[in-house]
């Protein structure tokens, strides 16, 4: 029977080059990620090995290039394409980022931020609200990391977030990282948005490394997907389980990919974390 629902779990991005250790360590995490346009081809080894992962698995549909908080239409091939994917793999879960990657007919390789006003509110929640009626599901907005803020923004991330899942009704997947980095950036107190972040919203948590540099005015943060989760991270991800309970929550390591011993050692600190949730809950 395929698995149609995220279980309260550790997940790991799925990279081709760790297929066969996946085969062969069925225990080693809950559920899969994969990005959404790296399967917009016709079959082959790629969806191949998709569609076996998918029979033991659930899987998270990731999208990185929908550009929602892009002020232009929407791409309606892109839609398409994701709903192809959507209705041949049924993914558990289908999320995107607050962020925009296009203007006009240019594609830029990127997750770019927003200002939060009134009037990108407005374009994000008919977008959002066009995607789910075009995919046929409800789907998981992402918050960002960000390097830059606006002046004219008029709302708060958070206030801002909530207000897009209150119109749109699409819910929320919490980057604990990217708090991490945007926290450390803009020099604002991480567990402060995290107490205000409607975790009620949350279906699904994202961790994951980040670079530094430092600078003359202190430390900037880089969402790099390339090393370990840091130990602030860890912290602030057992604050939030322990207020939530257990959610999903996904592991990303996407550059400088090492050994799958290594994400599993990962995941493994994860599902700690969330036994140790489910532990109290039954105590």
């Amino acid at each position: 029977m395929i698995p149609t629902s995220l279980p309260a779990r550790s997940g790991l991005g799925f990279k081709p080059e760790h297929y066969p250790q996946i085969l062969a360590s069925p225990e080693a995490t809950g559920f899969y990620e994969v990005h959404a346009e790296n399967y917009m081809g016709a079959g082959g080894a790629p969806h191949a090995m998709l569609e076996r992962l998918r029979a033991d698995y659930p899987i998270s549909l990731h999208g990185v290039g929908l550009s929602i908080g892009g002020a232009g239409a929407l791409d309606r091939d892109h839609l398409a394409r994701l709903r192809v994917l959507i209705e041949c793999y049924q993914p558990a879960s289908f999320s995107e980022h607050l962020a925009w990657s296009s203007h006009g007919a240019a594609w830029l390789n990127d997750l770019l931020p927003l200002p939060y006003t009134d009037e990108t509110l407005a374009v994000i929640c008919a977008h959002i609200e066009q995607t789910q009626e075009a995919l046929g599901r409800r789907m998981l907005l992402e918050n960002p990391a960000t390097y830059v803020t606006f002046e004219d923004s008029t709302w708060g991330e958070v206030d801002f977030l909530r207000e897009i899942a209150r119109r749109s009704g699409c819910g929320l997947l919490l980057d604990v990282n990217n708090v991490f980095v945007s926290a450390t950036n803009h020099r604002f107190d991480p567990r402060a948005y995290l107490a205000e972040f409607p975790l009620e919203l949350v279906g699904e948590i994202h961790l994951a490394g980040h670079d530094s540099e430092e600078l003359p005015d202190g430390p900037l943060l880089i969402d790099s997907h390339a090393r370990p989760v840091a130990d602030p991270v860890w912290t602030l991800f057992a604050e939030v389980i322990a207020r939530a309970g257990p959610l999903p929550a996904l592991v990303e390591w996407d550059n400088d990919i090492p050994e799958f011993a290594v994400l599993q050692a990962e995941a493994a600190r994860a599902d700690g974390i969330l036994k140790g949730a489910r532990d109290d809950c039954a105590a």
